[in-house]
């Protein structure tokens, strides 16, 4: 019997983009030619919720509830509100999946949406969004709005949803399973019995004979549980398997048999050759042979590798294939006025990662003993641009969010080289590590090549701590960095950490200054405060007495192990910066407050910081290495110049000369040079241009300019060449 696989991702992760794993899983069945389907019950669930009969029926739901005593004003007032919220919901909703525009107008007169309490941190819109902005204003209020509708819900109908996570308590941490076994033993509640009628509808017409669910994050697992337990109960012969983010890093020593009254089996790492082989397995059962797979034996939890089959090169696994999942339904919000998380939440992103795990694996703090980290693979640019065209194709989106751990700055320069060669417009923004070999000119030939952010970890501004972490970067470097992207447009967002084992209380303060100036000079725009986590597969979960730092217990649970609660040997109480630090980092982000005293910040009492005022100032006069490579590539982003001759006469001797006039998209501008360096310099530009697929190294091109003329260094660093050098010939 032909297997016929049904991938999901289950309620709740984003909702402007469907989370990539069953496209990638989709896109490498497709090379075997074997049958799938897929779906982001998410969004189908949203969709149907946040709808004129969802929202009636929601009202009826949770009409004995409001009557009670203990409900807030605020779930009161949007109850009575309800005919203002079923009337408005569905030209809203339209609204946000970008088929409404002109409904933008009528949101921003301010007197069309029914407002709740989250209105009421309003007074930050017209510096966000200045006077011109309608569309993103009006984002902005359909999202509080809807985030009015959530609160509601989470008062009167289900106190476990949430937007883009469902139930998490449940999956956080959760090391027995006892309270998420307890939870799926109580009757469905009104957003189950949503999510399960959409899947009752999908499996009855899909019929699949291996039902697939992905599960990224703590925010999924309860509706995958609740998913597979209807499929168990109504379908029990479809073979169920669960893989993805959680189990990869939470589920690695499970043990509890009572998870396998849900399931067949869970997966662990890359998801390519355990699923062939279950699909084996189901057309064949002596077949007998499984990769990273639990399962149930005689009762007892096993887990089982005995397949001789290898994983998948990244150039085997195809490309990524998003068709079945409802692409033009998705919403677009702005919850937050933060300019890196308007790009993970507006708008609709084709995923694609230039490299399997990180090329760098030294982090204390990840989980760098894990295959998703550990084993590095990068893809060939042109097999990226290749997957990039299919997808253009495929979705008519050219916008691309590369999910890789830290794209390598090398990768990230053939691949940009790769998409001006083939003309591409696409838009992409991906995450890295500041590393020095951002320099100046690769950062323009990224921006050229449509790429428009980069996020990094920064962690914690101290050189003592990034030594610790082993990040490899010192604070001087990441600002050097984040002004190279900054100059060139590319956007700049920072993740940081506080609460590291051994950070001194100084060390704290000392890092939000550095953090103060970086905005205040202008090189960071967006940033984030994350307080530590101590996981169970990074060095400073596995060894954490060499960070100082002790486990509270060695006890391994039956369900997840992922996160560790430890005791910092310092004894600081790291959450009580928490507000502090996210306060001053919302007011750096608007540009404001740079003139504040740190203790401003902190209801208690602070140590003075030991950072000197200019330190980041100075760190950016510092000279860079001028001394070009040898090897470097010599690129010109520019067009073909005209060319004008002319003879310039002094005291009696003439020279032939040239006027060379360029066209880029903002202006025009001209160099004049001697006849014969113009003619070289106009046949080298040709040969150096970023359509061609040879790169010339800047050796290449010294030694060609030497076979004809005299003294390159001095042509090399005349004007004519440096004003072409701020127009788009790069030295990368």
């Amino acid at each position: 019997m032909k297997t016929k696989l049904f991938l999901i991702t289950p309620p709740f992760t984003q909702l402007n983009t469907p989370y990539p794993a069953t496209a990638y899983i989709k896109g490498f069945l497709n090379t075997k030619n074997i049958e799938s389907v897929q779906a982001d019950l998410g969004i189908e669930v949203i969709l149907k919720l946040f709808s004129k009969e969802g929202l009636k029926k929601l009202f009826q739901v949770s009409d004995f509830q409001v009557s009670g005593q203990n409900i807030s004003d605020n779930s009161k007032r949007i109850f009575a509100l309800q005919d203002e919220y079923i009337k408005s919901i569905d030209s809203v909703i339209a609204f946000l999946q970008g088929k409404n525009p002109t409904l933008a107008l009528q949101i921003c007169q301010e007197d069309f949406l029914p407002e709740a309490s989250r209105f009421a941190q309003l007074e930050e819109l017209d510096w966000a969004f200045g006077t011109m902005g309608t569309q993103d204003k009006a984002k902005h209020l359909a999202t509080l709005y809807l985030e009015d509708i959530s609160d509601f819900i989470v008062e009167c109908v289900d106190e476990n949803f949430g937007f883009s996570r469902y139930a998490e308590r449940l999956g956080r941490s959760a090391n027995s399973f006892d309270e998420l076994y307890a939870a799926l033993q109580q009757e469905p509640t009104y957003i189950d019995n949503i999510l399960l009628s959409i899947l009752k509808e999908r499996i009855e017409t899909i019929q699949p004979t291996l039902f697939l669910i992905s599960v990224p994050f703590p925010g999924n697992l309860y509706s995958a549980f609740r998913s597979a337990q209807w499929v168990k109960k109504h379908y029990p012969n479809i073979k169920i398997s669960m893989g993805g983010g959680f189990p990869n890093t939470e589920l690695r020593s499970l043990s509890d048999a009572r998870v396998f009254e849900f399931l067949d089996y869970i997966t662990l790492d890359d998801g390519e050759t355990p699923i062939e082989e279950l699909i084996a397995n189901i057309e064949n059962p002596i077949h007998n042979s499984y990769k990273r797979t639990f399962l149930l034996e005689n009762g007892k939890v096993v887990y089982k590798n005995n397949s001789v089959k290898p994983d998948y090169k990244q150039s085997q696994v195809g490309t990524p294939d998003y068709s079945d999942l409802l692409l033009d339904k998705y919403i677009s919000v702005i919850e937050i006025v933060n300019p890196m998380h308007r790009l993970w939440s507006d708008g609709r992103w084709n995923k694609l990662t230039m490299a399997h795990g990180c090329y760098w694996g030294k982090c204390t703090f990840c989980d760098i003993s894990l295959d998703y980290i550990k084993v590095y693979e990068p893809v060939a640019a042109s097999l990226l641009c290749d997957r990039m065209e299919e997808m253009i194709a495929q979705t008519g989106e050219t916008g691309f969010h590369y999910v890789d751990e830290a794209a390598p700055p090398a990768l990230m320069r053939a691949l940009a080289l790769e998409i001006l060669r083939r003309k591409l417009a696409v838009t992409w923004w991906t995450n890295i590590r500041f590393e020095k070999s951002f320099t100046q000119d690769l950062c323009l030939l990224l921006k050229a090549s449509g790429c428009i952010a980069v996020s990094g970890g920064l962690e914690v501004a101290s050189d003592r701590l990034l030594k610790l972490i082993d990040k490899g970067v010192t604070v001087e470097q990441v600002a050097k960095v984040t002004r190279n992207f900054t100059e060139a447009g590319i956007m700049v967002h920072a993740y940081l950490m506080y609460g590291y084992p051994t950070q001194t209380i100084q060390e704290t303060i000392d890092s939000l200054e550095m953090v103060r100036q970086l905005f205040e000079a202008g090189i960071l725009q967006s940033g984030f405060w994350h307080q530590f986590a101590m996981t169970a597969h990074s060095p400073v979960g596995m060894f954490p007495e060499q960070f100082g730092a002790v486990k509270e217990t060695e006890a391994i649970g039956t369900f997840a192990n992922n996160d560790i609660n430890f005791i910092d040997s310092t004894g600081i109480d790291h959450d009580k910066f928490s507000f502090g630090l996210k306060k001053s980092l919302f007011n750096f982000m608007h540009g404001i407050c740079f003139d504040y005293e740190l203790q401003d910040w902190f209801d208690f009492k602070i140590p003075k910081t030991k950072i000197g005022a200019d330190f980041i100032f100075d760190a950016l006069q510092e000279e860079t290495n001028l001394n070009t490579k040898p090897t470097a590539k010599i690129v010109w982003l520019g067009g073909k110049p005209t060319v004008e001759h002319f003879t310039k006469s002094k005291k009696g001797n003439s020279w032939e000369m040239m006027t060379l006039t360029f066209h880029d998209k903002k202006e025009s501008f001209s160099i004049q040079t001697n006849k014969t360096e113009g003619e070289w310099l106009v046949e080298m530009l040709q040969k150096i241009s970023v359509s061609n697929t040879k790169t010339y190294s800047f050796q290449e091109v010294k030694t060609d300019f030497e076979e004809q003329l005299e003294d390159f260094e001095l042509f090399w660093n005349s004007k004519p060449v440096n004003t072409l050098r701020e127009f788009g010939l790069l030295v990368l």
